[in-house]
């Protein structure tokens, strides 16, 4: 699918319109419900960011967490709901898997409920020896408890 008409992927900071980001992910991604907007902020800060733009307006966002030199991590990929089924999300993930500070990682990872088709279509597969890979993982970080501070 070609990119739609109108649309511009930007890597320029100053073109993350931090409420659209900020609003999508802390309400809508099932990834980081209530995540404080500082984080995001200081998420994107360190983070090379791709905006989606389509009439002037941000639509869907993605970046890559890394050392631009080894590994990357993509994250925070959406697309705003009124704005799905465009392609956008592909010409996201394609965007960031052509910036030079990509194209010659080593390694490259995400984690995924539901888009596997959409990531598979990248390269991206299974881990070819899930084994060797451990994490930390801490579900519902950013909501508060029930009666907590």
């Amino acid at each position: 699918m070609k990119p739609m008409d109108g649309l511009r992927i930007s890597t320029d900071p100053a073109d993350v319109d931090m409420d659209v980001v900020h609003g999508f992910l802390s309400a809508h991604a099932y990834w980081c419900i209530g995540i404080p907007r500082e984080l995001v902020e200081k998420g994107v800060a360190n983070s090379l960011c791709f905006s989606a733009w389509l009439d002037g307006r941000q639509v869907g966002f993605a970046r890559v967490i890394g050392d631009r030199a080894t590994f990357g991590y993509l994250a925070d990929v959406f697309v705003l709901p009124e704005y799905r089924g465009r392609g956008i999300s592909k010409a996201l993930v394609a965007a960031a898997m052509a910036h030079p500070d990509t194209v010659g990682l080593r390694r490259i990872m995400l984690a995924t409920r539901d888009a596997h088709s959409l990531y598979a279509g990248f390269g991206f597969k299974s881990p070819a020896r899930p084994e060797s890979l451990m994490e930390i993982h801490r579900p519902g970080l950013y909501q508060r408890e029930p009666g907590g501070a």
